[in-house]
């Protein structure tokens, strides 16, 4: 099931937290639950990426993009996403998740998270997300207009820059064959 208390609980957490610059760092504090593990009582994968929700949209809210959704009625959605998973996470471990927006294209939005515990980082993700409306993809330019900015992104960094183009030659529908 999805944690919304616990989302509603970040959110509440940071509810007077300043805003933070477009590409602040985000950092929220976090508890492994029995009910996060898997099978071999760690941290589960998918259960990462759910929990990794719990850094990105108080970030969203923190730098505005919230409110420029509501606005806006526009929608959030992820469209891609690579993980790398380096330590473990076990029950009722204490881990920060540390989230920050990286730039933008045309198109997409990306997101770098990392989940921390004892000062080792235990796992990385970099989201590909995208803003929607009824017609499809809203443009990042047109985002930043809404969020009342008038910003360029910055550089992105090369292994950014390389999933993006490694993602553009990946076979879309998957197996066809």
């Amino acid at each position: 099931m999805y944690p919304f208390l616990r989302l509603a609980k970040e959110f509440h957490v940071h509810r007077n937290a300043a805003p933070l610059p477009l590409t602040g760092m985000h950092v929220s504090r976090h508890v492994c639950w029995p009910w996060d593990l898997d099978l071999w009582m760690e941290l589960n994968n998918g259960r990462t990426l759910t929990l990794l929700d719990l850094g990105r949209l108080p970030l969203a809210k923190r730098v505005g993009l919230i409110a420029a959704l509501k606005a806006q009625r526009w929608g959030l959605t992820m469209a891609g996403v690579t993980v790398r998973y380096r330590r473990r996470i076990r029950m009722f471990d204490r881990f920060e998740t540390r989230s920050r927006c990286i730039g933008w294209d045309a198109r997409f939005i990306y997101i770098e998270q990392g989940m921390w515990r004892k000062g080792e980082c235990a796992n990385h993700a970099l989201y590909r997300s995208a803003v929607t409306d009824a017609n499809g993809i809203v443009a990042p330019a047109r985002v930043m207009e809404a969020m009342g900015l008038d910003v360029a992104s910055p550089p992105l960094p090369g292994w950014v820059c390389a999933w993006i183009e490694a993602e553009a030659y990946r076979p879309w529908p998957p197996m066809a064959d």
